[in-house]
């Protein structure tokens, strides 16, 4: 987290305020921030399959829950205006941009 340029500072306030914004945006559908993230990640079309981690089974049951949030164009509008470019700070540090084959 020491070179990744979303952590470091002006970029982590940024995204910290985004966060809340998505929270509350999430607490409107009576979902969680991470059940707001899949879901938006499923509108992104049939090729995009996300692949949660998780540590319990109430992870699971949150993140399969997600599958069942609708997110309506004024959602998805309100989202792109909190992240407009996905977050604040590159992806990845510079010289660490993964090559794919």
């Amino acid at each position: 987290r020491t070179v990744d340029p979303r952590w470091q500072p002006g970029n982590f306030e940024k995204n910290v305020e985004a966060v809340g914004k998505l929270a509350e945006l999430a607490a409107t559908k009576g979902a969680s921030v991470s059940q707001l993230a899949l879901a938006w990640l499923l509108t992104r079309g049939e090729h995009i399959v996300p692949i949660p981690g998780t540590r319990s089974p109430k992870r699971i049951e949150e993140n399969t829950a997600a599958a069942d949030l609708t997110l309506t164009d004024t959602d998805l509008k309100a989202i792109d205006e909190i992240l407009p470019q996905g977050g604040f700070g590159a992806r990845y540090a510079g010289g660490h941009v993964p090559t794919w084959i």
